[in-house]
């Protein structure tokens, strides 16, 4: 047995700010899927990851049968039998793991499910992305739904609040496009979880909530139009200004050795870095005019393209 592929994602702007109703914009990042399997003889891997899944099992028998139902018979014989989700998506390195795993369990044994080839219309999407929050609510503790709807549908998704979203087109790829957006690997595995938790703390002080509203909030709706205009200029002014909010603010969710990194690509504009995800490790999303200065600049790092334009 092998199902289909999902991918994994990559939020381009929005991570934080879609608590607070800031927009987002969300792309599918093919470099990385998984699929559910199984195996006569399975690695290691496999059997911890059958094993999760069978904690997953009974947190689905839980859920709400008004949102969703699922066929729960033949999921559990599935993971009895030894069902795994082969993925190369990296954990908690901000690409949408668990995501990608929801949107597998949903499009194999969810009943009456809404699929990708029907007219979605923002109602339909609303419904998936709650139900997509209910289900990855298991790994995260809280979960906007927004990696699974992704990875389900397979295209960009713009927020432009909580209850409104919509499937997007983004400007098409040059591949020999000087501007981009890149990955830089941190070499450390993030987690979702205390970053999340150190951020509703901060929101509870009074300065931190209008700086978000303020700068964190604006930067971000200002990036995610000019990215959908094609507005380069202005993209990456308010690029660099949301680098140096998260910089000044966001310090605990930048690991402590990128600080220095960080602030020379303000200083030098040769490259903007922001949270790719909650941040605390995994990849860190860079914005460049330059690609080639900014390889030569970050070279001692681990870099991966993911956009030209």
């Amino acid at each position: 047995m092998k199902g289909p592929l999902f991918y994994s994602k990559i939020l381009l702007f929005g991570e934080y700010g879609i608590i607070k109703d800031s927009k987002g914009l969300s792309i599918p990042y093919n470099f990385y899927n998984g699929a559910l399997k199984m195996d006569e003889n399975p690695s290691e891997e496999a059997v911890k990851s059958n094993k999760s899944l069978k904690g997953f099992v009974d947190y689905l028998k839980a859920i709400d049968e008004e949102l969703v139902t699922f066929d729960i018979e033949t999921l559990k014989k599935h993971v009895d039998e030894g069902m795994y989700f082969d993925s190369s998506i990296p954990q908690g390195y901000g690409v949408g793991s668990s995501g990608a795993l929801v949107a597998a369990i949903y499009d194999k044994y969810a009943q009456d499910k809404i699929t990708v080839l029907e007219n979605l219309t923002r109602e339909k999407l609303l419904k998936l992305k709650s139900i997509f929050s209910a289900m990855e609510s298991f790994f995260h503790g809280k979960s906007s739904g927004l990696d699974p709807l992704n990875s389900y549908l397979s295209i960009p998704i713009l927020i432009n609040s909580k209850d409104h979203i919509e499937a997007t087109g983004i400007p098409s790829q040059k591949t020999e496009g000087k501007n981009a957006v890149f990955l830089l690997d941190s070499g450390i595995i993030g987690e979702t979880a205390p970053m999340v938790s150190i951020f509703m703390e901060n929101m509870k002080q009074e300065g931190f909530r209008k700086m978000i509203k303020d700068q964190f909030v604006k930067h971000t709706d200002a990036c995610v139009d000019d990215f959908l205009k094609g507005d380069i200029k202005s993209l990456f002014s308010n690029t660099k200004q949301l680098s140096k909010v998260v910089l000044n603010h966001f310090k605990p969710m930048i690991p402590k050795q990128f600080h220095e990194l960080w602030k020379k690509g303000i200083e030098t504009n040769e490259y903007y870095l922001k949270l790719c995800g909650s941040g605390g490790g995994g990849y860190i999303l860079g914005f460049t005019e330059n690609i080639d200065v900014a390889k030569q600049s970050l070279k001692d790092y681990k870099l991966e393209v993911v956009y030209n334009f």
